[in-house]
């Protein structure tokens, strides 16, 4: 009997141990789908974030990234990429998820602040040493012998903003008369030599390639490869007048809530409103919110007169049907491409 007690001991051990295995929490995984040239940015932030939540509540998390251009990711995620969080550029992105899919909560806009964009950029410049088109506002581009470079409009959220800037620019150059404003944004398609399908790309045939006069890309990348490829020769031209882009990020409830990472997801995204995260947006060339921060930073960011979606053309709603639904305005004036 006593060896009995001594063997039901050890396999009660065993068994214990066993199910002390089976408890033990497995690191959670995060996937950020991001649009196309915020790499570099979450190799920053994510490390910080990672090392922040371990010591906050001693849980192991892992992020891993996908980037593409903005409106190509949101298809990607309605046709099962499994996303916990988007960090995107183009607030309709967010939007499709929620009107297409049910897999972003209705208000996703008003679940964290300044409409659930934690930064903010706006379309600037970067042209060759001496600027030698002479570009310095959205009227040049249409101008021949210019050259713009900047990705697909169709599968680009940047290259949406792009074309967004020129327009509201355009319709105060030419008083409201939309008949030429469309003149000169069709002239300015026709100038670009190649259309990337995003942000990254369209950088990378600028300054590895050598296309085009003027890149036309986030402050954030225009800056970016300014201090990237300096010994190039690059400089960056800030229009006097660009359109507000926000930066929307949103927890995918749909499927946060399967894999059980909605509390990590939500912790994530907080985070990019912290200090120390806008402190690394800043840095990053990134406009925000913070007033410590965007004070202590306030030399990196000459003024600029933003226009917002909302005044000149009524909304993102309004925007996607009017402009970027299938034979809107956007595609009668692409249509060549």
């Amino acid at each position: 009997m006593r060896w009995l007690g001594g063997a039901t001991v050890a396999a009660l051990l065993v068994l214990s141990g066993q199910a002390g295995a089976q408890e033990v929490k497995q690191p959670v995984e995060l996937l950020n789908a991001s649009y196309d040239i915020a790499r570099e940015l979450f190799a920053e932030i994510n490390p910080v974030f990672i090392e922040e939540w371990k010591a906050k509540t001693g849980e192991t998390i892992s992020i891993k990234q996908s980037h593409a251009g903005s409106s190509a990711q949101a298809r990607a995620i309605l046709e099962g990429l499994k996303a916990d969080v988007v960090t995107f550029n183009q607030v309709t992105d967010v939007q499709v998820l929620h009107d297409r899919g049910g897999l972003v909560s209705a208000d996703w806009q008003k679940r964290l602040p300044n409409n659930a964009s934690p930064y903010y950029s706006f379309p600037a410049f970067l042209v060759r040493t001496g600027n030698p088109k002479g570009v310095k506002d959205w009227s040049d581009l249409a101008r021949e012998g210019v050259q713009p470079i900047f990705p697909n409009p169709k599968t680009s959220g940047n290259a949406r903003y792009t074309y967004l800037a020129a327009y509201a620019s355009l319709l105060e150059t030419h008083k409201g008369d939309a008949a030429k404003v469309e003149a000169d944004i069709k002239r300015i398609f026709a100038n670009v030599p190649v259309f990337d399908t995003g942000g990254r790309g369209a950088t990378t045939s600028f300054v590895e390639r050598g296309l085009g006069d003027v890149l036309i890309t986030f402050e954030s990348e225009v800056n970016g490869v300014r201090r990237e490829y300096g010994d190039k020769g690059f400089e960056v031209v800030v229009p006097p007048t660009s359109i507000l882009a926000e930066f929307p990020v949103s927890v995918v409830d749909k499927v946060a809530e399967a894999k059980g990472t909605t509390r990590e997801a939500t912790a994530y995204l907080e985070f990019l409103y912290s200090e120390k995260g806008q402190e690394l947006l800043a840095k990053n060339f990134y406009r925000v919110h913070n007033p410590t921060v965007a004070e202590r930073y306030k030399d990196a960011f000459p003024p600029v007169r933003l226009l917002k979606v909302e005044d000149v053309f009524g909304g993102w709603k309004k925007v996607a049907e009017e402009h970027f639904a299938s034979g809107a305005t956007l595609d009668k004036l692409f249509a060549r491409n």
